[in-house]
């Protein structure tokens, strides 16, 4: 960095555009509307109808449209000049027109996605980045701004890195996507070994009992039992999180086929996510609604997490999304849970069977946990690039 740039108020290269269309061009859908701008990504989604309640501004091919209430988290676009028709917004948005001899259109928008923008709102506008971002609040703000040669080389090396964080990005989904495939793949493949080495028996022949939660909903209270949903339980993994409270009274009231203990295994029945086992590894006190069916394995002949995994295999998944019924709302009855197929190996293979299992399911959670560390560490990647390339530094 040669030297700090010049700082430049907004208003001496960029001008509001004070466009506004007709009510007309509204009213018969010749102008479209645009409904909002994604934060990340800075793409714009236009509106389905034409309906309006409030005052609208006209924005043209090549200006940049800004969220006067969600500027500071990145709902700023550029309309770009392939589009061959202009667009309106609301008043609540901002139409620009770059002066480009002196500033670059890409630059700009980079720049007001920063957090060295967002350092500026907070500086230079009464209430930062709460206040609604108005052009008579926006143009008088003062930025760093290079000559534009360098705005342009700047960009292309902000778009290089930004490309090569994207790719990391989607390498991480898909490696998290093959994670959780080769845990079912593993689970289907035993599946289908023992079923063919020793059949299989009626879900409900191996369990004590099956069934599902009370049908007449308790009132809720402020504190007492747990009483959990169906998706407590719909992740694969059994959870508190927005769980609401019953009475004591009510959960004593409970038939001991309806109380969850330690080795049952609560099963989603009801909705996109049904099908889903969960493993009871507590001993907390709670119930469940209707909609989450409970098995309590006989533990002298089946293993609890050998019945999760074999629960867990594609076929028996898809023997019970075969066995549901409604489309809106899909349930799988209790006669077609009781009747999924488990094979049913003698308990010390089982035991053995389990064993393996969890091993790779432990890779597939210790891979989850790198790719969480590793998500955190892009997300902080593209900030510190638009950091450094705002300080002259990139």
């Amino acid at each position: 960095m040669k030297g700090p740039w010049p700082k430049v108020r907004l208003g001496e290269v960029l001008m509001e555009r004070r466009e506004v269309p007709s009510d007309e061009d509204i009213a018969l859908g010749k102008v479209r509307i645009l409904s909002k701008i994604s934060f990340d990504s800075g793409i714009i989604e236009v509106r389905a109808g034409s309906e309006t309640n409030t005052g609208m501004i006209l924005a043209r091919p090549g200006d940049l449209v800004i969220s006067g209430i969600n500027a500071a988290k990145g709902a700023i676009a550029v309309y770009g000049a392939e589009n061959g028709d202009p667009i309106a917004a609301t008043i609540h948005y901002g139409a620009y027109t770059p002066k480009l001899d002196r500033a670059d259109l890409r630059f700009l928008w980079w720049f007001f996605r920063s957090n060295p923008f967002r350092n500026l709102l907070n500086e230079h506008l009464p209430g930062g980045i709460k206040t609604e971002l108005k052009s008579k609040r926006l143009l008088p703000i003062p930025i760093p701004l290079p000559p534009v040669s360098e705005q342009r080389r700047i960009v292309d090396r902000i778009e290089e890195l930004a490309a090569q964080i994207q790719v990391a990005r989607s390498l991480r989904v898909q490696s998290a996507a093959e994670g959780k495939a080769l845990s079912l793949a593993a689970s289907e493949a035993v599946f289908r070994n023992l079923k063919n080495q020793v059949g299989s028996r009626r879900l409900a022949d191996v369990c004590l009992t099956i069934t599902d939660g009370d049908h007449n909903t308790p009132p809720f209270t402020v504190e007492g039992v747990r009483f959990i949903f169906v998706g407590n339980v719909s992740s694969g993994k059994l959870h508190f999180e927005n769980a609401k409270w019953v009475d004591p009274l009510y959960f004593r009231s409970l038939s001991s086929s309806r109380v969850p203990k330690r080795g049952d295994i609560l099963y989603s029945a009801v909705g996109a996510t049904l099908g889903i086992p969960a493993l009871v590894d507590l001993d907390e006190s709670f119930c469940f609604q209707r909609h989450i069916a409970i098995l309590k394995p006989d533990l002298e002949r089946v293993d609890s997490c050998f019945i999760r995994y074999m629960l867990s295999s594609r076929s028996v998944f898809e023997q019970a999304w075969s066995s549901a019924t409604g489309s809106a709302q899909p349930t799988v009855p209790l006669r077609a849970i009781r009747d999924l197929p488990i094979p049913v190996p003698p308990l010390p293979d089982q035991c053995r069977i389990v064993a393996e299992l969890d091993a790779i399911q432990a890779q597939v959670d210790s891979l989850k946990r790198l790719q969480a560390e590793t998500a955190a560490e892009l997300d902080a990647l593209l900030p510190a690039v638009l950091d450094r390339a705002f300080k002259g530094e990139l």
